[in-house]
């Protein structure tokens, strides 16, 4: 058995229509606020991170239509999007991905929010869950 690569979940991430309001629903219900806020151009969403201890809830919302986002939010509405794994190489994270057979949908690591360095693994050789490689 090699080393574990996953060193702790970065975020759940929680795809949403309505970025404000979701993020006003887990301020008054949970008291959460938002620790970081950030429009990705490069994937068309725009993200509020809620921090939860050493992790975040990231709620995501399509800025375009022809985002990933906004093709899932037509397909299977609101609800979680992805799981992101911190890891300390996104690289050889990745790479073992890759030499297990595994899908991947990032060939490389490519810059993510908040100055990260994120892949993510196609959920069809995930078990159904899109998984994304974060590196800090």
């Amino acid at each position: 058995m090699s080393e574990a690569m996953l060193t702790e979940i970065d975020h759940v991430a929680i795809a949403v229509k309505d970025l404000d309001a979701a993020v006003a629903y887990y301020e008054a219900t949970f008291g959460a606020t938002v620790a970081h806020r950030e429009r990705i151009e490069s994937d068309g969403v725009e993200e509020a991170l809620l921090k939860v201890a050493d992790s975040y809830i990231q709620l995501l919302t399509p800025t375009t239509e022809t985002s990933p986002v906004a093709k899932y939010l037509e397909k299977k509405g609101e609800g979680i999007h992805h799981v992101g794994y911190r890891v300390d190489d996104c690289a050889a994270a990745l790479q073992s991905v890759k030499d297990q057979g595994g899908q991947v949908i990032d060939q490389a690591p490519r810059p993510g929010s908040r100055g990260t360095t994120v892949a993510f693994v196609h959920p069809k050789g995930a078990f159904g869950t899109l998984i994304e490689l974060v590196q800090e």
